[in-house]
């Protein structure tokens, strides 16, 4: 480490600062002046350090660094083996991030999945150009090779690129294909291209935006700022089919000219994506211990930790989420009820618990919490088998759902990153997303075929034991079980 002047605070000239070795080993303290904090969360002044004569360094007070960039301050050492030994117990930690870069990088998020949102509009858009549910399917099977073409392309360039710019070109590929779908005249082959661009740039946007957050703040924090990010995502999901269906029939626009509102909003949520990667700094260099290796060599790594639950987790609860959401129109046929409704409801109290709750939630026990919420949601799922009896049921059903699952998926987000080994942590990101996608995507084609050959209650009956699947794990994971023990070399090594 480089040698620093020895200057204390307030002026004060530090003891041994004459320039002779000093008996006394110096070591600089590592929080953020900002958020006064160590990398566990204890309280830190930030003027002076710790003693650690216990470790076998005797460490007076150190003085105050002047070498901070980037939101960080460093800290130096003049012994060689007091940095060895204490080193990796001194890493830096990041500043708390300004609330105008966050609220930049979620609203960007919110105009994004706007795009996603936009999906369900899909159908009335094919069958005003003559097309039908065929055209959609054809949509979204391409969207699904995209999305799991985009979310390996960031586990291998978000580093390099920065991980909000990745988000940015995954915005701009949604607004492409959004523009591609208003502008064709006729049914044509050319919608499996655009739904291939708008999958691939949802893909990469969904991996890459959480990834821009993450590196950018702490540990502790992260719960915190994943709920928040998450209400401003499930935002824009829900409430895009309500905008864009209230522009076509209030204002009379086509569902071409929604789209082309759809493309703009995606393109300025790039342009945002690419500030917030210029102005919202972080430590470049932990983003990297963060991001090295291959996310597919990383998978063992992953799975002989706790973080394989929550990654196992979310997929079985995106096949609860697009299974009540994606058939909610099937589900309410001939009760009188609106899907809109179901949508509405949903959305709303995903966003108003993310902003309520959820700082109830990131202080409890996460593996109580996701207990709790996961249960709520299974109630919310038992829910959906009374549709027939009224708006109110439908409303309690989206209510419970939006509780449970939506204030869990932020919870087990957070699990899974905290929970992978510091070098593995974007991969462990990556393969969350990966199995939401899977989950998202793939549970669709089964309940379809549930619905059709078995009827509506055995659809419901296999979402509710999805839900119950995710729930079960959530218990095995607060037992301290893993699903797949290390090694006994490792273990002993």
């Amino acid at each position: 480490m480089s040698r620093s002047r020895r200057t204390a605070p307030h002026g004060k000239r530090a003891p041994g600062a004459s320039g002779k070795a000093s008996p006394e080993r110096w070591a600089g303290w590592t929080g953020s002046r900002r958020s006064g904090r160590w990398l566990d969360g204890a309280p830190l002044s930030p003027w002076w350090g710790i003693k650690a004569g216990d470790r076998g360094a005797k460490l007076a007070s150190p003085p105050y660094s002047r070498a901070v960039r980037h939101g960080y301050a460093k800290w130096t050492c003049k012994n060689r083996e007091t940095w060895q030994m204490l080193g990796p117990l001194f890493q830096e930690v990041p500043a708390i991030m300004r609330s105008s870069h966050a609220y930049l990088l979620f609203i960007a998020t919110l105009l994004t999945s706007v795009g996603y949102g936009a999906t369900f509009l899909l159908t009335m858009h094919f069958r005003a150009l003559g097309g039908s549910e065929i055209e959609t399917g054809i949509t979204l099977s391409g969207a699904m090779v995209g999305t799991l073409v985009g979310v390996p392309l960031v586990g291998w360039f978000a580093n390099r690129l920065g991980a909000a710019r990745m988000a940015a070109v995954g915005a701009a590929l949604v607004a492409a294909g959004y523009v591609g779908l208003a502008w064709i005249s006729a049914v044509a082959p050319t919608i499996v291209v655009a739904g291939f661009f708008i999958g691939l740039g949802w893909g990469t946007f969904f991996l890459a935006g959480p990834m821009s957050l993450s590196v950018r703040v702490t540990d502790s924090d992260r719960g915190f700022w994943f709920t928040r990010y998450g209400a401003f995502q499930m935002g824009g999901i829900g409430l895009s089919p309500i905008v864009a269906t209230g522009l076509i029939d209030h204002l009379g626009l086509t569902t071409a000219q929604a789209f082309e509102v759809v493309a703009a909003s995606t393109a300025l949520a790039a342009l945002m994506l690419v500030i917030f990667e210029i102005i919202a700094s972080y430590d470049r260099q932990a983003a990297a211990v963060a991001s090295r290796g291959n996310w597919v060599a990383a998978l063992p790594s992953i799975a002989r930790t706790k973080a394989l639950y929550p990654i196992v987790m979310v997929g079985l609860g995106a096949c609860v989420f697009s299974g009540v959401l994606t058939f909610q129109t099937s589900l309410v046929e001939g009760t009188g009820l609106a899907a809109s409704t179901y949508f509405a409801a949903y959305a709303l109290t995903v966003v108003a618990t993310r902003f309520t709750l959820a700082p109830i939630v990131n202080r409890a026990n996460g593996d109580r919490a996701s207990i709790i919420l996961l249960i709520t949601m299974c109630v919310g799922i038992a829910v959906v088998f009374g549709l027939g009896y009224g708006v109110a049921v439908q409303i309690a059903s989206a209510i419970l759902l939006g509780v449970g699952y939506g204030l869990v998926y932020s919870l087990i987000q957070t699990q899974a990153v905290n929970d992978a080994p510091v070098e593995h942590r974007n991969a462990a990101l990556t393969w969350f997303v990966i199995a939401y996608f899977v989950g998202i995507f793939g549970f669709p084609t089964l309940g379809a075929w549930l619905i059709v050959h078995a009827g509506l209650p055995w659809f419901v009956a296999a979402i509710l034991a999805f839900g119950l699947a995710e729930l079960a794990l959530a218990f095995a994971r607060q037992g301290g079980g893993l699903i797949f023990r290390r090694p006994r070399a490792e273990v002993s090594g």
